[in-house]
């Protein structure tokens, strides 16, 4: 029998069982409610609904491992290597709340509070956080596995739409101070209106006699980025990045051992660069993404909207026009120029 409860009508329910609005619920430590039985239930049939829960919960699909079958499905393997790494480390922050929990337990309104307190310090990594566990629970339900997704339907917050536009004077500030893994890095993301995962997973054999080929990772584009004298140079300047014992490494930037660098390794050497740019230049800004010189590229493109979309492989104009961010010289009323 349950010790004392605040309200005594309760002291012959078992530990965590509570008379809901419609039902008898136990509420698992980890959070959440289960439904057990109807209000006009004895308190035997209350405990005997209590004991086959018991004995099939470790039958229920937690939210941990809802995730970690996703992580180990063929939707998982086919994501680009950047979203992958995202994914896991979503996952972390959001086991520390759901991963106890049962899958099917879960409600809107649990997903509601985490994105109002996970806003708090970031409101974009709440809206990704929230979308990774929707898209775990769409995995799920197509299985057959689950039938609700808590997800849907709860509000996102509004994303402003980034308009950052590095200088040329921003980009060489940085650029002179770069190590050579950083200066590779930003011609070939501004001259190829690249990715940052498609610059660094980049490999000798993409080079090819009429430029360098990229398939995107995130939209699967393919193009062939034809040769210019500023991306030849960027491409020797590659090869001149050391590498020990005659390790000879697939990578066009790479670590002394041939290796790749990660994401979270070349990031910090990006902002050591901007942290030394700031410190020799300190009448200009540096509060730029390395993303941003994607970006740069497209808007420094020259053509119509439709020549830049299909320069920069977005699948629609829309996506092509949040990356045009230079602001347009237009002339004032009696300074055009009239036609012949």
């Amino acid at each position: 029998m349950a010790g004392k409860r605040k309200n005594p009508a309760h002291n012959d329910l078992p530990v965590r069982v509570y008379r809901g609005k419609s039902k008898y619920e136990f509420h698992p430590p980890a959070g959440g409610s289960i439904s057990l039985c109807p209000l006009d239930a004895t308190v035997p049939e209350i405990w005997l609904a209590y004991h086959k829960h018991n004995e099939k919960k470790e039958d229920v699909l937690s939210v941990a491992s809802m995730m970690d079958g996703f992580f180990a499905s063929q939707d998982f393997s086919e994501l680009a290597q950047d979203t992958k790494d995202d994914y896991r480390k979503y996952a972390k922050r959001l086991n520390k709340v759901f991963g106890k929990m049962s899958a099917d337990s879960v409600l809107r309104s649990h997903i509601r509070k985490y994105l109002d307190l996970r806003g708090v310090r970031s409101k974009v990594q709440a809206n990704r956080e929230k979308s990774f566990l929707s898209r775990s629970y769409r995995w799920a339900i197509d299985l057959g596995m689950l039938e609700v997704n808590p997800c849907k339907g709860v509000r996102q917050f509004k994303e402003a739409i980034r308009e950052r536009y590095v200088t040329d004077e921003e980009y060489q500030a940085v650029y002179s101070v770069a190590p050579t893994i950083v200066k590779v890095a930003m011609e070939l993301s501004y001259l190829c209106c690249a990715r940052q995962g498609d610059i660094l997973s980049l490999t000798k054999a993409q080079l090819m006699e009429a430029g360098i080929f990229i398939r995107q990772g995130k939209t699967g584009k393919k193009q062939i980025k034809a040769w210019s004298d500023r991306l030849r140079s960027a491409i020797e300047l590659a090869s001149t990045l050391p590498l020990v014992n005659d390790v000879i490494s697939m990578y066009v930037i790479h670590q002394r051992r041939g290796q790749r660098y990660t994401r979270d390794g070349f990031n910090s050497s990006w902002a050591t660069a901007r942290e030394v740019a700031a410190m020799t230049y300190p009448e200009l800004s540096f509060n730029f993404t390395f993303h941003d010189l994607k970006a740069k590229g497209i808007s420094d493109l020259e053509g119509s909207l439709s020549e830049k979309q299909a320069i920069s492989g977005h699948k629609t104009p829309s996506q092509t026009a949040r990356y045009d961010r230079k602001t347009q010289v237009v002339p004032v009323v009696g300074g055009q120029q009239r036609r012949g």
